[in-house]
């Protein structure tokens, strides 16, 4: 778990804040936690606003602006993701892709990050695959796909009935066994600080809560959400409740800390 750089962490608080706008005097607890200077937090929310990614919400407080919520929507979307799931028909999703110049270096970024965080797999140079087992339809996962960052001049369709050879390759692109080894890790590492969690000091808790919601949350956003066929979907579902667990932890001690400021 890798500490937080100022800019990361005053986005994530942001994040998790649900709409509620952050303080100078908040971003300036929040990174002593974590030893960031207050010269260096001050230096984060100047470049922050700088970048368009936050803006101010009154005196002193300062909240995500619409470009920065494109991204962060998606992201907060965590918690209903296994909700997104549906029952597998056998077909794939397929987005067609074209190579980019080094010009629009930018784009292809933006567009890695989409059909990452969409659990697609590179098939060969121009195409990009997944399981067709999420959101309602097609149509949905084309929306986000694009709201992400996708290209919208790339195709997104629904392929099936490969032949035998080709479809045991796909099988390969994911690792289902990794999968759940993590979930079996994190959920115990999730629970075993759930239950000591109590007794520590206010900051320790809340570093805690920071950096191993954090690392569990980013293994949700980024999970493929394979379908049932391929992967344990129970032991997904447990980790998926353990992360919810300490997020909601994290909030009571988060929220506990900003209280006791105010106090």
């Amino acid at each position: 778990m890798r500490k937080p750089t100022a800019k990361s962490l005053i986005l994530d608080l942001l994040l998790a804040s649900k709409g509620r706008p952050l303080s100078a005097k908040q971003a300036i607890a929040a990174c002593a936690i974590f030893d960031i200077s207050v010269n260096n937090t001050r230096v984060a929310l100047v470049r922050l606003s700088a970048e368009g990614l936050i803006e101010s919400a009154g005196r002193a407080l300062y909240q995500l602006t619409d470009d920065a919520h494109t991204l962060a929507d998606d992201v907060a979307a965590w918690r209903t993701r296994s909700t997104r799931v549906r029952a597998w028909d056998g077909s794939y999703i397929v987005v067609q892709a074209e190579k980019l110049s080094r010009s629009e270096a930018k784009q292809q970024r933006a567009r890695a990050r989409a059909l990452l965080m969409l659990g697609f797999q590179p098939l060969n140079e121009h195409l990009f695959i997944r399981p067709n087992n999420i959101e309602d339809t097609l149509e949905s996962v084309r929306a986000r796909l694009y709201k992400l960052g996708l290209e919208k001049e790339a195709p997104v369709f629904v392929a099936q009935h490969f032949d035998t050879e080709l479809t045991q390759r796909i099988r390969t692109l994911w690792k289902p066994k990794e999968l759940e080894q993590n979930y079996a890790q994190l959920e115990k590492k999730m629970h075993t600080w759930l239950e000591r969690s109590g007794a520590l000091e206010p900051e320790v808790a809340a570093r805690e809560s920071f950096l191993l919601g954090g690392t569990a949350i980013k293994h949700v956003v980024y999970d493929p959400f394979l379908p049932a066929e391929w992967v344990d979907v129970q032991a997904r579902e447990r980790f998926l409740s353990a992360v919810d667990e300490v997020d909601k932890a994290g909030m009571r001690i988060w929220n506990g800390m900003w209280a006791s400021m105010e106090g």
